[in-house]
């Protein structure tokens, strides 16, 4: 399968998507994108597993942020994440035009629910941004507790 990074407008940045960053090509795509920040919803044993255990030292010596944000495959985010904080991180660097990479196992389910919600964050209507979210990556939002958690507001 080859490796894509799926953009958006969203505020006066861009969102985007991708599966795992794991192998070369992966890499040099996610360096050529150049986001600001990159956020992993994939756990850290998950992420080992995948081959990108690596991966938040390898974006340290690229310059670029990164940031956990462990879920359980095809869930939502666990009590006790600190949804706001990632959230303010993450509409920082859009409202000034900067890059946020969102990454899972495939690109879709856990990216997809995290996206959605900094849509509708933004202002966007819940059912608009699930429409444009899934045109940029079909697919994304797995689930229908993913696509609650993200249009609901609750943290």
């Amino acid at each position: 399968m080859r490796f894509t990074i799926s953009p958006l407008p969203l505020r006066h940045g861009t969102l985007a998507l991708c599966a795992v960053p794991a192998g070369a090509d992966a890499r040099a795509a996610l360096a050529e994108f150049a986001p600001a920040l990159v956020v992993s919803m994939t756990e850290a044993d998950e992420l080992e597993n995948l081959g990108a255990g690596d991966l938040p030292d390898w974006l340290a010596a690229q310059g670029i942020l990164w940031r956990g944000f462990p879920i359980r495959d095809f869930g939502t985010p666990p009590p006790g994440a600190d949804w706001a904080a990632l959230a303010r991180d993450a509409a920082r660097i859009l409202d000034t035009g900067g890059r946020v990479l969102l990454h899972c196992r495939g690109g879709l389910g856990r990216s997809g629910m995290i996206a959605l919600r900094l849509m509708v964050e933004a202002g966007e209507d819940p059912d608009a941004a699930l429409t444009r979210l899934r045109s940029a990556r079909p697919g994304a939002v797995e689930t229908v507790a993913q696509e609650h958690w993200a249009t609901s507001g609750q943290s």
